[in-house]
């Protein structure tokens, strides 16, 4: 028995050297943890358990049979997050490159279809050279098998993946289809095709870093949606984010202990909104103010600025929050601001997340580029995903909403819940020197005439009350308050229930 005992230690011993003492130092030279020290890291302590310890490839082209590593390049298993259960993988960079072959992608397959079936998030830490050349279409197919996972899982868990090495070709819409990316800098990487074959193809010349970093997929591509400093800051962050998602679709997110009481007065908001229309204010600080504590996780920061988007809580109780930024294009919406907060909207309503919209918004940003970009197509995805979104919502104006932007932004038309006002807010279909340019421009020509007409305009229309008195507005809030009455709104919804007609699925405008 002792001899049994001690071979099933000696060959764990193994697996759990990956690819050697050389490559973990090579590993840990580039700043890197190896896949079992970023799992330690994720999970409680002593909560992982393993699947699959001792699987080896298959492959007996190209000597591969005399290469074969316990467990394929890939740690999996499930833990805990602060008690909560989770899936995850790890890629190993010191076995093969992380190269994924037939028996690494259903290592992966396996905990993806027990993800599914148990009701538990999945966690994927990708550090992989690409498909195992060796394996041919083998290796084709079992990326094949993992992105069908993906698609499966999608609306029924969260699905997380953390680039923290290289991820190339064909691996990179594996995580394209999960509902977060985050990447560390400088030592990750996404694209499609490599450097070289860009050179070869474009006679480009174009670094790792600058094709598919950090940086670009934050900041241009958007296919990220942040970027941490090294792996256990990312990891720490991935722990953060994950506390504030439910296990899945049938569930409500964790309610946490809360020491912030939801009554608090916040006096200082009767004055963020400065008297100047054109003057910006910072809408973080709105936000920061609402949520208990002031804790906000937020989303995709570094790309499309003129819309925020994240999470908060309130009494404890997960929110997602979209808000437009007047500090950035004075808070238009723009193509790339559309489709990030459409997104995030489309996840909410899937995990059954209440979403709370702050609206200080002028149109949507003009221009040939926009129009020739398909403004219309994009802009209609955030209507669209408003519009079919059944979860509590809950919209606040703060300043100014004009024309199609003011019906895209949870309006009462697209089923919001609960409409609120400040008394500085405006409801209009533009601006009033606009409109009056329209509406009277037989009289462009005498300015004090024009002058007169811009202040009945504004007199008329530049306060919440019209909208009020159609119902469009449910009521019109004091800023100082609005923390009080927006957690009143959502706790009086926490019963709601919306369905939508039956249908196979939507046809979104993609």
């Amino acid at each position: 028995m002792k001899d049994i005992l001690q071979e099933l230690e000696d060959r764990r011993a193994v697996a759990r050297a990956g690819g050697g003492a050389r490559r973990v130092e090579a590993q840990h030279a580039k700043g890197k943890l190896t896949a079992r020290e970023r799992i330690e890291l994720l999970l409680d302590e002593g909560s992982f358990e393993e699947f699959d310890m001792f699987v080896q490839h298959r492959c007996t082209d190209f000597g591969m049979e005399e290469t074969k590593h316990p467990g394929d390049g890939v740690v999996t298993g499930w833990g805990t997050i602060n008690g909560r259960m989770v899936y995850v993988f790890s890629q190993d960079f010191t076995v093969l490159g992380g190269s994924v072959s037939e028996t690494h992608a259903a290592k992966i397959c396996k905990i993806m279809d027990m993800a599914i079936q148990n009701g538990a998030p999945v966690i994927g830490m990708n550090d992989s050279g690409g498909a195992r050349i060796q394996e041919g279409v083998s290796s084709l197919a079992a990326y094949g098998e993992v992105f069908q996972r993906n698609i499966l899982a999608s609306g029924v868990v969260p699905q997380i993946s953390l680039i923290m090495g290289p991820c190339a070709g064909g691996a990179v819409y594996s995580p394209a289809m999960t509902d977060f990316i985050f990447m560390v800098k400088d030592s990750s990487y996404m694209f499609v095709t490599g450097p070289d074959v860009v050179k070869t193809v474009t006679n480009e010349h174009v670094t790792a870093e600058e094709l598919g970093g950090a940086s670009t997929h934050t900041k241009k591509s958007s296919v990220a949606d942040g970027a941490y400093e090294n792996d256990v800051e990312l990891i720490a962050e991935t722990r953060r984010l994950f506390d504030f998602l439910p296990l899945n679709n049938r569930e409500k997110a964790p309610v946490r202990p809360f020491f912030d009481d939801p009554a608090r007065v916040e006096m200082s908001l009767d004055t963020l909104v400065p008297d100047n229309p054109n003057q910006p204010y910072d809408m973080k600080e709105l936000i920061l103010k609402i949520a208990d504590e002031g804790d906000f996780f937020e989303i995709q920061k570094d790309f499309a600025g003129n819309i925020i988007t994240g999470f908060i809580r309130l009494e404890g109780q997960t929110v997602g929050v979209v808000a437009n930024q007047p500090m950035v294009l004075a808070g238009c919406l723009d193509i790339d601001a559309s489709r990030k907060a459409a997104r995030f909207v489309r996840f909410c309503d899937a995990f059954e997340v209440p979403i709370l919209t702050l609206v200080d918004v002028p149109g949507f940003l003009p221009g040939t580029s926009q129009e020739y970009g398909g403004v219309i197509k994009h802009g209609a995805k955030l209507l669209f995903a408003y519009g079919e979104a059944t979860v509590p919502k809950v919209t606040v104006l703060t300043r100014k909403t004009y024309g199609g932007a003011y019906v895209v932004m949870s309006s009462k038309h697209l089923r919001g819940d609960f409409n609120y006002a400040w008394p500085t807010a405006e409801v209009a279909v533009m601006g009033a020197k606009g409109a009056v340019e329209i509406l009277y421009r037989s009289e462009l020509g005498d300015k004090d005439k024009i002058a007169g007409r811009v202040k009945d305009y504004e007199d008329r229309f530049a306060n919440p009350f019209v909208a009020a008195e159609k119902g469009f507005i449910d009521e019109v809030i004091m800023p100082h308050s609005t923390r009080r009455r927006v957690a009143r709104a959502f706790a009086s919804l926490r019963t709601k229930k919306q369905v939508n007609p039956w249908k196979k699925h939507d046809n979104i405008p993609l």
